[in-house]
């Protein structure tokens, strides 16, 4: 359930953060059913224009980039790397367009370094929330830029405008700087609770405090890092394995133009890393191949110990979120393990 003026607080927020006025014309690429569409109250507020796209369609995003002088676009990293790799962007006069806003998923380092050579006059910026807690902390344009500290490009940025954010052990205390724990946030922009399911609204707000079920920590500047969803945490041999970070990897492989890692029974280890792939056209790849790219920068635990190449592109939501539960499915069917 959220409130007209947890919304209202959430487009005020992006505004400052994003300085925008009446010259923003924001593309809406988000379902209008998700938060992800941020800038229906945020474009309206400032009198901005609005152009929609029925669906995600990279085709017909960079012509209306070109009929409407796009300005801004806030979509999924995946969404991102299409433009970016789509034969038109380098044909489409995309000289409007100034921000490229992501979030609902990490961005891949692979597809950053893509995204990035293809818009180099873009900025690129960055925010994480949820339905429950919209845009909550943000990483600026200047955190992207050529010369920038890379580890700050690995956080979601900081705590946006009057919102606040603590990493916490299981009992709700502050852990120190750097040490893993659940993220969770206040602010004006979150929800009034679960409709009709007062359990899961007491599970989830908790002394006036938003607990997202992300794993992370901050460092000493206050920058936020994500290392997985909880439930996306791969427990192999005894060893935590954060999906993310070995995505970041696997996604630099230059065979590959989607990933997801996902753990899956193991009788040894319990779980193993498991990397699941949608290629480039025209190449290949193998297990040995992934494995000596990955050793070269994680940990051999990490490291993917099988592989799964698809023919069509990773499930996604119509937000455009990786389905990792249908991923996990078929190999846990039967079996003692959320999905």
């Amino acid at each position: 359930m959220l409130p007209h003026r947890a919304l209202c607080a959430m487009a005020v927020n992006l505004t400052m953060s994003l300085k925008v006025d009446e010259t923003i014309v924001n593309l809406h690429s988000a379902p209008m059913f998700h938060l992800a569409d941020i800038g229906t109250f945020m474009a309206t507020m400032v009198g901005g224009a609005h152009v929609f796209v029925r669906k995600l369609d990279e085709t017909v995003m960079l012509e209306l980039i070109g009929r409407w002088g796009i300005t801004h676009i806030f979509t999924v990293p995946a969404m991102i790397d299409r433009l970016a790799r789509h034969p038109a962007a380098r044909t489409t006069d995309l000289s409007s367009l100034r921000v490229l806003g992501y979030g609902g998923a990490p961005m891949p380092l692979g597809t950053y370094d893509v995204a990035r050579a293809q818009f180099p006059s873009v900025d690129f910026v960055q925010g994480f929330g949820m339905t429950e807690m919209g845009a909550h902390t943000f990483l600026e344009a200047k955190h992207h830029r050529p010369g920038a500290d890379p580890e700050k490009m690995r956080s979601v940025g900081q705590p946006a405008y009057g919102y606040e954010v603590m990493i916490v052990d299981p009992e709700g205390r502050e852990v120190p700087r750097r040490t893993l724990g659940e993220i969770v946030g206040r602010g004006d922009n979150m929800m009034a609770g679960y409709w009709n399911r007062p359990a899961e609204t007491a599970q989830a707000l908790r002394d006036g405090w938003m607990w997202s079920g992300d794993a992370g920590f901050m460092d000493e500047d206050g920058f936020v890092y994500i290392t997985d969803r909880f439930k996306d945490m791969i427990v192999s041999g005894g060893e935590n394995v954060y999906s993310i970070e070995v995505e970041n990897v696997v996604s630099r492989h230059p065979a590959v133009a989607e990933c997801a890692i996902i753990g899956v029974p193991d009788d040894k280890w319990g779980e193993r890393v498991h990397a699941v792939t949608v290629l480039k056209a025209g190449e290949s790849l193998t297990l040995d191949d992934l494995v000596a790219h990955c050793r070269a920068e994680i940990a051999g635990y990490k490291t993917p110990r099988s592989l799964q190449v698809l023919d069509t592109p990773l499930p996604r939501s119509a937000a455009g979120k990786v389905l990792k539960t249908d991923l996990r499915a078929p190999w846990w069917e039967g079996r003692d393990k959320r999905v």
